[in-house]
């Protein structure tokens, strides 16, 4: 009887030995970051978004010299104008930056908005085609490489790069 219990757990050691092995060479990473940025479809959207921003940017540039120049201009100007004519301009140069603090915070709203609507298309590609490498080569689980301190597993970046093409 204690022969028998030995045996079966030896042969249950055995078993789970050899389940973590076989486990372990089902184990992949990739650092999806890297291949992200690798793709042509990313730097593209990334040059659209860079050209939407400087756009941005300009229209702001532009908008703060008008805002300086009328400044400049009611500040030389305040000493000749009446009280109602002086409450009158800074009341309109508040109006103005608020307009302008404003137009900003769409601007970052909206090129927050594009990147999200260029590049989640791009990820789930990304994704796809990771998924479809670990299927295609057994693999249960794909770690994110971005995190690991060792990384013994099969790097599928190769792999993915080749199923996008890239």
């Amino acid at each position: 009887m204690k022969h028998l219990k030995t045996l079966l757990f030896a042969a249950a050691l055995f078993i789970g030995a050899t389940s973590f092995s076989t486990a372990q060479s089902k184990l992949a990473h990739i650092n999806t970051q890297e291949l992200i940025q690798a793709m042509p479809e990313y730097k593209t959207a990334q040059a659209e978004i860079e050209k939407l921003g400087k756009t941005y940017q300009a229209t702001i540039q532009t908008s703060f010299k008008e805002l300086d120049t009328k400044l400049k201009q009611y500040g030389a100007e305040e000493p000749t104008q009446t009280q109602e004519e002086n409450q009158k301009r800074m009341l309109e140069v508040e109006e103005m930056k608020q307009s302008l603090s404003q137009y900003q915070q769409q601007a970052q709203k909206d090129l927050a908005d594009k990147e999200t609507a260029l590049v989640t298309p791009i990820i789930e590609k990304a994704k796809a085609a990771i998924n479809k490498v670990a299927a295609a080569q057994g693999i249960q689980y794909v770690f994110e490489a971005g995190g690991l301190i060792v990384a013994k597993g099969k790097n599928l970046m190769a792999d993915v790069k080749a199923e996008l093409g890239i």
